[in-house]
């Protein structure tokens, strides 16, 4: 059996004037992975997952979803094909609850004419489905999933935007920085659900400063440098210091003799 990208990314170009944000960029997701996306200020990262979650388009390049040519006009049609996104500044509501944030732009209607034309919402499911989704992911230390989100830490928070994502991301999660605003505490709780996530095979493409948490949770990692993809290793092949001179232009992907690119994380 052929073990093909969730996502491919090929030859993507995105300019500004004279500025140039991504080079020929290149990745690829593979189905159950964690991969890690690194590199300087202005390397290209936070462009590249624009590109792919619809908050742009590229001025050249290709993306596919599972083989197919795609081309989103914006978020809400990546949404739509099943990729959610998770960003550093807790896209969440503050003064709604737990269960409103879960279904926030996605609200479940009561069956029948109440729904249909007074549009009552069916409050009870969405408790319901929102508890059962935070406690796939060791989530209920959350007392009341009524409780509004300010009340709760900032990993707490966090963990109820990763939940959202999960449970509404059919095909794949990209988080951009999920920890960058967080202690070591709640960090370490979202690295766990970045874990639990995979465990339960929805991939996920992190975007991350944090070194060692991306060498933790990451199967594989793709480096970019000056808006191009210039290798993509594996914690067990290189070390942190090594992808840190690779990013930096210090070291040269290919002198390493585990190679500048890697195979899939089954080694097909």
């Amino acid at each position: 059996m052929s073990f093909q990208p969730i996502i491919k990314a090929q030859g993507l170009v995105k300019h500004y004037g004279r500025v140039v944000a991504l080079d020929h960029a290149d990745l690829e997701l593979f189905p159950g992975e964690v991969l890690g996306v690194i590199g300087d200020n202005g390397a290209g990262k936070s462009t590249l997952i624009k590109a792919i979650s619809g908050a742009l388009q590229v001025n050249a390049g290709e993306i596919l979803l599972e083989n197919k040519p795609v081309s989103f006009k914006n978020p809400m049609e990546a949404r739509e094909a099943g990729i959610e996104t998770v960003y550093q500044n807790l896209a969440v509501s503050p003064a709604l609850s737990i269960a409103d944030n879960m279904y926030l732009g996605r609200e479940l209607r009561i069956s029948g004419i109440f729904g249909k034309v007074f549009r009552m919402l069916d409050k009870k499911t969405m408790q319901q489905q929102a508890r059962v989704k935070l406690s796939d992911l060791g989530l209920l230390t959350i007392q009341n999933i009524n409780q509004a989100i300010e009340t709760l830490s900032g990993g707490q928070r966090q963990g109820v935007a990763v939940a959202r994502a999960v449970a509404f991301g059919s095909r794949v999660v990209i988080m951009d920085e999920p920890t960058a605003a967080l202690g070591v505490k709640e960090s370490k709780l979202v690295i766990d659900l970045i874990k639990d996530v995979r465990e339960q095979g929805m991939p996920v493409i992190l975007i991350s400063h944090n070194m060692p948490q991306v060498f933790e949770v990451s199967d594989r990692i793709q480096i970019l440098r000056l808006g191009k993809s210039v290798a993509v290793v594996k914690p067990e092949t290189h070390s942190m210091s090594e992808a840190v001179s690779i990013m930096t232009g210090a070291l040269d992907p290919h002198d390493h003799e585990a190679g500048a690119y890697c195979s899939p994380p089954n080694g097909n």
